[in-house]
């Protein structure tokens, strides 16, 4: 059992990112309760494994693949493994949010501007289809 909100505060990305939060980390997967401070946020980046983001408070403004969002609390969003994503808090609120990924790569990703001439992440289209149940 973790106490979440008083846990501890770790960056997520700070090469490109604002977020911040706990997390915590099982052999398979981890788990973090995050925070974008209004008007900022995270920019292009990408990361081998894939992300699940659930919006607790606040709107969130996506873009997954040149698809751009605004997420608002109670929606989950979903980011494939390798495909370049963005995330911004709106000017009026930050944003609070689970997230989860698995533990194959870590939490940190890559930014799409720092990727070397020529690479960068697939696009979602490029990504496998997932079976759901």
């Amino acid at each position: 059992v973790f106490d979440m909100a008083n846990l501890n505060d770790v960056p997520a990305g700070p090469a490109y990112s604002t977020t911040h939060g706990s997390l915590v980390a099982g052999e398979r997967a981890m788990c973090g309760l995050m925070r974008i401070p209004r008007g900022t946020g995270a920019r292009a980046h990408s990361h081998p494994n894939e992300q699940w983001t659930y919006v607790l408070e606040g709107e969130l403004l996506v873009d997954i693949d040149g698809v751009k969002t605004r997420v608002s609390p109670g929606f989950l969003v979903y980011m494939p493994a390798n495909v370049v994503h963005s995330a911004t808090a709106s000017p009026e609120a930050d944003v609070v949010f689970l997230t989860f990924k698995d533990t194959s790569y870590g939490l940190w990703g890559i930014p799409a501007d720092e990727m070397p001439k020529g690479e960068r992440g697939t696009t979602a289209s490029e990504t496998p289809a997932v079976e759901k149940k």
